[in-house]
This record gives C-alpha cells, sequence and structure tokens, in this order.
C-alpha cells in the first residue's frame, strides 16, 4: 500500500485516540461492533448485564451493569466520561421474546420497554455532556430493527419499541445538531444471532430467507462495519438517519 493511500485511510477511518461505550457487547452483534471499533484504535466501554471473565480485547473494558438501572447507569457513564471523555454511544442491547399480542401481559410490555426505549434514551442523555466535548464530533447510534418499518407477528411489542427507537434518533438528531452530536440508527435485517435464535423456527426461518433478495442471513460483521462508518471521520455530513443493513429485505418486491 502506497503511503497516499494509508495517509487517507488512516484519516477517513482510523478512531486512535476516540473512546466509547457499546452497550450489550459481551456477545453477538455488539460483541463484533466492539472488536471493530477496538481493532480501528478506539477504546471501548462494554456496559453489559453478563461480561466475559475475560476481556476478549486488550482496547476492551467491560462494566456488569443493568442498564434498566438508571442510577448505576448514570453513575457508570460518569465513571468513564469523568475518566476518559467519551467520544460516542452505541445503544445495542435489547430483548425480545415470541408471544402473541392477545397474551402480552404488562409486565412484560413494560420490561421491553425498559430495556430497549427508556435505557437508550437515558444512556444517551446521561453521555451527552461529554458527547458534545468530543473533538471528533460527539456520535451515537442506535441499534433498531427491520420490526421499526414491517410488521412481524408475535414480537408487536418489540415492533413498538423499535418504532420508538426510530423517533428517538430523528429527535435528538435535530435537537443535539448545535451540541457538536451526530445521532444515526442501523436496522438489522436477518443474522443468526443469539436473540435471533430464540424467536426462529424452521417454518419461520424459511419465510425469512423468502424476502430477502440476497437469499441470505448476514454476517455479524456487516452490522459492524455500518456502525464503524458511521463513527468514522467519512460521515461528518450525516446525522438522523438509519441505515438498513438487510440484504435487500426493505425493497424486494417479487
Amino acid at each position: 500500500m502506497n503511503k497516499l493511500t494509508a495517509d487517507t485511510l488512516e484519516s477517513l477511518f482510523s478512531l486512535e485516540g476516540r473512546t466509547g461505550i457499546v452497550t450489550g457487547a459481551s456477545g453477538g452483534i455488539g460483541k463484533g461492533i466492539a472488536m471493530l471499533l477496538s481493532n480501528a484504535g478506539a477504546k471501548v466501554y462494554n456496559l453489559d448485564i453478563t461480561v466475559p471473565e475475560k476481556e476478549y480485547h486488550k482496547c476492551i473494558v467491560s462494566y456488569k451493569v443493568d442498564i434498566t438501572n438508571m442510577a448505576l447507569l448514570k453513575k457508570t457513564i460518569d465513571e468513564i466520561g469523568s475518566k476518559d471523555g467519551i467520544d460516542f454511544l452505541v445503544n445495542n442491547a435489547g430483548i425480545t421474546k415470541l408471544v402473541r399480542a392477545e397474551d402480552v401481559t404488562p409486565e412484560w410490555w413494560a420490561k421491553i420497554h425498559s430495556v430497549n426505549i427508556d435505557a437508550l434514551y437515558f444512556a444517551s442523555q446521561f453521555a451527552y455532556p461529554y458527547l458534545k466535548k468530543s473533538e471528533s464530533a460527539g456520535r451515537i447510534v442506535n441499534i433498531t430493527s427491520m420490526a421499526a418499518y414491517m410488521g412481524f407477528s408475535r414480537v408487536v411489542p418489540y415492533c413498538a419499541t423499535k418504532s420508538g427507537v426510530s423517533g428517538i434518533t430523528r429527535g435528538l438528531a435535530t435537537e443535539w445538531a448545535e451540541d457538536n452530536i451526530l445521532v444515526n440508527s442501523v436496522s438489522p435485517g436477518w443474522f443468526q444471532s443469539d436473540m435471533n435464535k430464540q424467536v426462529v423456527d424452521k417454518d419461520r426461518e424459511r419465510k425469512i430467507l423468502a424476502k430477502i433478495a440476497l437469499g441470505k442471513y448476514g454476517r455479524m460483521d456487516d452490522i459492524a462495519q455500518m456502525v464503524f462508518f458511521l463513527l468514522s471521520n467519512a460521515s461528518t455530513y450525516i446525522t438522523g438517519q438509519d441505515f438498513s443493513v438487510d440484504g435487500g429485505a426493505r425493497s424486494f418486491g417479487y
């Protein structure tokens, strides 16, 4: 690689000297995101209710945090921000389960909203004072879902929360633009993540693959690469947008 090429790539994509948070990064999509960002030079803090016994990357530090515990969440974010500053926040943590709409209990409705909506919103609020001081422009990337756009049976509460994430993304992007913060979201299509495995049986899988233009599941790296782009210097004029990484599912007709 010649020096001009190397310098160009470094100026656009190096995350050296940046610090950020990825929620739910002990496994699945979150782990893939944290790994790529760390490989690009960032120091990443993983906030998760379960943490690995041994860190899986030298630039990743895990905190055992129930993100629905607002006092603990704020304390942890303040600790990170006061020590290292915060250049980016990736709100990745989320939950779901299969349950018919008529059988949804108030307890499950409240629980899924507390993780997928409340924790995401307040993590963003708690990180705000640090993000607006970032020399590289503060960045928030929210992981939403195709369920923000499409109706899926037996996961209506999940659809509701992910639609809410889209609204939060646009609202924060508009309000915090004057504070040097860019806010975007990424909508994964179908991946063989632990969450998807909980809700996909053989019949559901057949229907899913039939609706994907590329006809196959995505790789975890596909999501991580889009998040990486949105945190890099290659995306300084993008905010309030959602990016579907779905193998063409949203655009697939017949």
